[in-house]
């Protein structure tokens, strides 16, 4: 609820002005947040999606044969909550726009469950489909899945041979020259499209209802994705290819398939997947059972088990959640947790045992045996990073390894030296040539692969981006080196060059360009470099000029589309406290910007830790797949609050920390 009330709630100067409305609030929060912290010190929340992963969850099972009816009457339950009362189908972020791939999975699966196709919200989304161009029009994803469904015939995708894993590397396609989740993704997708995998569907099912032309006389599924001249090239090699196929020879196929499975098994990653991320989990478990693999097989018992412990369900509904995020959450949550109990005056020692608990479970995490997918690049890097979920060794994220050497460097910088200095190594290490950093790769530009038919999602690759450069940049200078550097040097040149000419930076991670613009403003303070410098004015000037009447911030989804950049609904928590955080690394907090920002923060409604956010302010894959993470709204909110009082109140008026 919100901590006033309409009726009397003070002006923004009576708000900002009286300690202990700002003091209450950061109590309240800190409170509510270190209660929600494990017996182990670790913090995890929620990560929700679009309907198109418990839709697949559904999927699966229906591929199995093994059909749990109880909670697939939870997950509908959640996809006809998710259906837009405007368009009838359904979008990829809360309240967003029509997408046609994502409104086919949410009806296969209603119809998969048992909702009667003539019942009135069948009914509404399948006209909505069939006005978009039917599902004929859906994603490659989308297309494969219905494949094994026998819904469309196997030309519905491009060709995805297992031979692909016995190219040599200097090849046009090899899978070192895609991004992590790529090729967890495909490699057992190779197999299904190789072997022709066929769904039991023991229900027979069928949705031939949302196609505008008889599904198996389509002949133009596949295009271009990008309109130009290599996709074009691409399009008409993938027509070759099939043309081929029949005359492959079974030997490689058989050596194609045996790659793959070896592939699998050595990132099998125990309950936690296959990458740790639903997708590869479940493609995994179709290709063991296509395979002949029995029920009993201890890897197809752990790679089933490992999706089911995504599910979140409640009493009424349950979705299935696309990965866990412990580690981000864990040290993002430090992070706010440790600003809250900063010491503002020196007069007293801050209480960091919730904090120093969390990094005491981080630690124990860290990577430091497995040379990950990596090293292909870097054989001789020493692992030294986090992943994003509980274990995932093949794959340890940049953004989340930076974070977490940050919190501990914060914390007791002389406990976590070692784990420290190898993340330092290992970050430096995975800096691109660009002078930036990718998430899991270094050096993932391989920018012609966009235009092969597979890769209709945009989201091939893996290259440097802005976000996560800042990060890597916020944790060197944190730890003391600065432009003097070459490393810290590239990075900044790197940074300035990826300036948007409005001032912003673009957020591949968190929407939009306040979640871009905001990691670099931490990022340039903590390195030393003039804030009032003409560019850092810029992007000053960028954030106040998207702040929202009501004083926050808010930016949706749909930016990711040139003609809606920095569009947004209605302000957000999260997205305020990342704005009012990089104001104040700028040097702002005595602003009026910042001031409208901290009263909306504290009239905004919540619940102790809990500010009501429905929006998704997280992103997968720009414009393919948005996130909601559950703890943006609890941490971000509190840290921008606690830098606001700590900044007023202290010596210092540019924060001390890299973010």
């Amino acid at each position: 609820m919100n901590i006033l009330s309409d009726a009397n709630s003070p002006s923004r100067a009576a708000l900002i002005s009286d300690p202990y409305m700002v003091d209450r609030t950061i109590e309240e929060a800190l409170a509510d947040l270190e209660q929600e912290q494990r017996g182990d010190g670790h913090w995890v929340f929620e990560l929700e999606a679009d309907v198109t992963i418990p839709s697949e969850y559904i999927f699966l099972n229906h591929f199995l044969g093994d059909i749990d009816d109880e909670v697939e009457r939870k997950l509908a339950a959640y996809i006809r909550r998710q259906q837009s009362s405007s368009h009838h189908g359904w979008p990829l972020y809360h309240d967003g726009e029509f997408n046609i791939s994502a409104s086919v999975k949410g009806y296969f699966a209603l119809k998969l469950v048992g909702d009667d196709p003539d019942a009135p919200h069948m009914r509404r989304a399948r006209e909505a489909i069939l006005a978009y161009g039917g599902a004929e029009r859906a994603n490659v994803f989308t297309r494969f899945a219905l494949s094994l469904f026998e819904q469309t015939p196997w030309h519905a995708v491009p060709v995805m041979r297992p031979e692909a894993m016995l190219l040599p590397r200097w090849s046009p396609f090899h899978i070192e020259k895609v991004s992590y989740w790529s090729r967890t993704v495909m490699i057992p997708m190779f197999v299904l499209y190789s072997m022709r995998a066929r769904a039991k569907n023991p229900r027979g099912v069928s949705i031939a209802e949302l196609f505008t032309r008889p599904p198996f006389e389509i002949t133009d599924y596949n295009t271009n994705p990008t309109g130009s001249g290599w996709g074009e090239f691409f399009l008409k090699l993938d027509k070759v290819v099939r043309f081929a196929e029949p005359i492959f020879p079974k030997l490689l196929e058989r050596r194609g398939v045996a790659r793959c499975v070896s592939f699998v098994k050595e990132r099998l990653n125990g309950e936690d997947g296959l990458g740790a991320i639903f997708p590869a989990m479940a493609n995994t478990v179709m290709m063991y059972r296509t395979l002949g693999y029995p029920e009993d097989h201890p890897d197809y018992v752990i790679a089933r088990k490992s999706i089911d412990n995504l599910l979140i369900l409640k009493e009424d509904e349950g979705y299935c959640q696309p990965c866990v995020s412990p580690i981000w959450d864990t040290a993002l949550a430090a992070h706010a947790v440790a600003e809250a109990h900063a010491a503002r005056d020196g007069s007293e020692t801050p209480d960091l045992s919730s904090a120093r608990a969390a990094c005491d479970w981080l630690v124990q995490r860290q990577i430091t045996e497995v040379f990950g997918d990596y090293a292909w690049k870097k054989r001789d890097l020493k692992p030294g990073g986090w992943a994003f979920q509980y274990n995932n060794d093949h794959y340890p994220d940049v953004d989340d390894t930076a974070v977490v050497a940050m919190a501990m460097d914060r914390v007791d910088p002389e406990r976590y030296a070692d784990a420290i200095q190898k993340a330092t190594d290992w970050i430096i290490g995975m800096q691109s040539e660009n002078g930036g950093w990718g998430a899991f790769d270094i050096d993932n530009t391989h920018y012609v692969l966009n235009n092969i038919p597979f890769a209709d999602h945009g989201a091939l690759l893996d290259p440097p981006t802005s976000d996560v450069s800042a990060r890597c940049i916020s944790m060197l200078a944190q730890l003391g080196y600065d432009r003097s550097h070459p490393v810290m040097a590239r990075g900044l040149d790197y940074l300035k060059n990826e300036q948007e000419p409005d001032g912003s930076w673009f957020g591949r991670w968190g929407t939009n360009y306040i979640y871009g613009t905001w990691s670099v403003l931490c990022a340039i303070n903590a390195a030393g470099e003039d804030m009032q410098s003409d560019y850092v004015r810029k992007a000053v000037n960028y954030l106040e000029s998207m702040q929202r009447e009501d004083g926050g911030w808010g930016e949706d989804g749909a930016s990711y589309w040139d003609e809606h950049r920095g569009e947004g609904k209605e302000s957000t928590a999260s997205q305020t406290a990342w704005a009012l955080l990089g104001l104040m690394a700028a040097g702002e907090v005595d602003s009026e910007a910042v001031e409208r920002g901290i009263a909306f923060l504290l009239q905004a409604d919540r619940n102790g830790m809990n500010w009501k956010e429905e929006w998704f302010t997280a992103v997968g894959f720009p414009r393919i797949f948005y996130l909601r993470y559950h703890g943006y709204a609890k941490f971000f909110p509190l840290w921008a609050i606690a830098r606001y009082r700590n900044l007023k109140t202290g010596n210092a008026r540019l924060p001390m920390t890299g973010m």
